[in-house]
């Protein structure tokens, strides 16, 4: 009986080591701001966004006619890619790069470059097809992603708050 809680206890015991190491690629890094705003699909600022699959747009503190925090964290703004998948998926990304936040505490907006951001100051390339991971560079941390539905005519962009 005392071998199987032995056992019971390693196998608990490396799970949660496994889900704490994987918590580090996560971006918690950059402070929460207040973010719920909608881009409809019958404006022509953003039909490429909800008609070119692969897309994206960038929104600013220009955008506030949207809703709340278009400008993202620091004022860098905030981008929405369409992933060109099935049943019309987006993803919404604050454009401060996480990198250099953290390293140097300075907010650098990222570039865009077809489907990557790139970060102008440390290099770090971020993939905007798959949730704002880390493809090159010294980062180790997502670009901050934010909630985002599709209504059929919109997509709403949040933060958990």
């Amino acid at each position: 009986m005392s071998g199987i809680k032995i056992r019971l206890f390693f196998l608990i015991t490396a799970t949660m080591m496994f889900l704490t190491a994987c918590e580090g690629d996560k971006n918690e890094v950059i402070p929460d701001i207040t973010v719920d705003f909608t881009i409809f699909a019958s404006d022509p600022e953003f039909y490429d966004l909800f008609y070119a699959p692969g897309t994206s747009a960038v929104l600013s503190s220009a955008h506030r006619h949207l809703g709340l925090g278009t400008g993202g964290f620091d004022g860098n703004g905030i981008i929405v890619y369409n992933t060109g998948f099935q049943d019309f998926e987006f993803y919404a990304y604050d454009r401060t790069c996480p990198h250099c936040y953290v390293t140097e505490d300075v907010s650098v907006a990222v570039n865009i470059d077809g489907v990557f951001a790139v970060c102008p100051r440390c290099t770090t390339t971020y993939s905007l097809a798959s949730t704002g991971q880390k493809i090159s560079g010294p980062g180790q941390y997502y670009l901050k992603n934010y909630r985002t539905a599709f209504s059929g005519s919109s997509v709403r962009v949040w933060n958990r708050k």
